[in-house]
């Protein structure tokens, strides 16, 4: 039987915290949909479309990841009708911090009173991307800092020719 999990999340980038729960996940399952939701109440740096071709980058050109396993797609619906469009009763969340796990907890829920049978996991990054945020890295980038630490090549070059544009 195929496992398909769902991973949902803005990824506005996507960092190392991100790809190690890809990569620990690629050890669980058959197939990860990386779902870069798009839903307007949230101001993005990236468009939808920019994300999806960052994430790609990042997976398949930087990090040499297998397209077999893993699909990236966009979506403005629910987590659970996402689950629903790749028959997949399991949503991936990542967490860092304790301070994730409250917010984690009443999606988790919500997610569950929305369709009983979907199940969410958790999976936390390693020690030294658990700090890590697309946030933070947005603000480093802005400010100057160096970034390699926290996200791949490709996605450094997408982040300071964006931000090479609003200087």
């Amino acid at each position: 039987m195929n496992k398909v999990v769902i991973y949902p999340g803005t990824f506005d980038p996507i960092t190392y915290g991100h790809i190690d729960v890809i990569k620990k996940a690629l050890k669980l399952f058959d197939k990860i949909v990386v779902g870069v939701s798009n839903v307007s109440n949230k101001n993005y740096l990236f468009s939808s479309e920019e994300r999806i071709d960052i994430v790609n980058k990042a997976l398949f050109k930087d990090l040499k990841l297998s397209k077999k396993k893993i699909v990236v797609v966009s979506f403005n619906s629910l987590t659970t009708d996402l689950c629903k469009k790749f028959k997949s009763n399991i949503i991936l969340r990542g967490l860092r911090a304790v301070s994730d796990f409250e917010y984690e907890f009443q999606l988790a829920g919500m997610n569950r009173k929305l369709n009983n049978n979907i199940e969410t996991i958790f999976l936390m990054s390693d020690v030294e991307n658990q700090i890590i945020s697309s946030k933070f890295v947005k603000e480093i980038v802005k400010l100057g800092g160096d970034i390699k630490k926290f996200t791949t090549k490709s996605t450094i070059k997408s982040l300071k020719d964006k931000n090479d544009n609003y200087e």
